[in-house]
């Protein structure tokens, strides 16, 4: 008679390294549930939409149009130069305010509350608790330019009116053809603004402090911006974070131009996967052990 002897069950990589804690879905809804639990990302996200009503409202009760800024001159009478105008104006600080309150606090406030050994120790990795705070943190800010992007044009032909659009060359753009590119003028803001995140997230995560990782980028953003309008920097100006907002003038103009757009996807993704990998560099080298 003979006997069978069960070979043990070889446990896999990650039962041996990793027992236990949480996979990076678990992480990725646990940060949503925190950032949905924050006043301050609701109030940004009624912000988002309600505030274009507002603005809209404002410039087009003025007597007379701001003609110093870029489509300033029809915005009264024309609802997608309106939209563009707001687009203009949100581009110098709005929009990379509206990524900096939620990603240069996401991990500065674990500093703040002295959770970082808890949550590090107990609870998961310090990739997975990486890249699940920075994902969250994109996509809110892309939701909040979606938000704030679809009340802008929306409020602004409603209020203002759907005329066909004079564009940057003088020529006239329908207004079946002006609702596309205004769209995508909007939707090119989406590259930029993802750098300006993974910007915070790097304030956030080397200064611990999140008024420093809100307040920075603000900050570095307006620097990149007077630094471009001077003369004599022509080959400074591609590698600035700030030159991407204003790649979408080429999809106004005659005949239409879209260099400045391909150009803004290598300085985006340049700046944020720098900003990424110096910040994930940062998080898997500190001390955790004073808490």
């Amino acid at each position: 008679m003979t006997t069978t002897v069960a070979q043990p069950r070889t446990p896999t990589s990650e039962q041996v390294t990793d027992p236990g804690r949480p996979r990076f879905g678990a992480a990725l809804r646990w940060e949503t549930r925190k950032l949905r639990a924050q006043l301050r990302a609701r109030a940004l996200v009624i912000g988002a939409i309600l505030a274009p009503i507002a603005v809209v409202l404002v410039v087009h009760s003025q007597p007379r149009p701001p003609k110093d800024t870029l489509f300033g001159r029809f915005a009264t009478e024309n609802g997608f130069a309106m939209a563009l105008l707001v687009l203009g104006v949100a581009s110098q600080w709005v929009l990379p305010l509206l990524t900096a309150i939620v990603a240069g606090d996401i991990f500065a406030s674990e500093d703040q509350h002295g959770t970082w050994k808890t949550v590090l120790t107990r609870s998961i990795s310090r990739s997975r608790l990486f890249w699940a705070k920075a994902v969250v943190a994109v996509v809110f800010a892309l939701l909040t330019l979606v938000l704030l992007a679809a009340s802008t044009i929306a409020f602004s032909v409603l209020i203002v009116g759907a005329h066909p659009l004079t564009g940057l060359s003088g020529q006239t753009i329908p207004a079946s053809s002006a609702v596309a590119l205004v769209s995508t003028a909007w939707a090119s803001m989406a590259l930029p603004m993802v750098g300006f995140t993974c910007l915070a997230l790097l304030f956030s995560v080397w200064s611990r402090n999140a008024a420093v990782g809100i307040a920075a980028p603000v900050v570095l953003g307006l620097v990149m911006q007077l630094v471009g309008a001077l003369g004599g920097i022509e080959t400074l100006r591609p590698f600035l974070l700030t030159t991407p907002f204003e790649a979408w003038h080429g999809l106004l103009a005659a005949p239409r131009f879209t260099g400045p757009l391909l150009e803004s996807v290598v300085t985006s993704a340049g700046w944020s996967v720098a900003c990424l990998t110096a910040a994930f560099l940062i998080l898997r080298r500190r001390d955790i052990t004073g808490g």
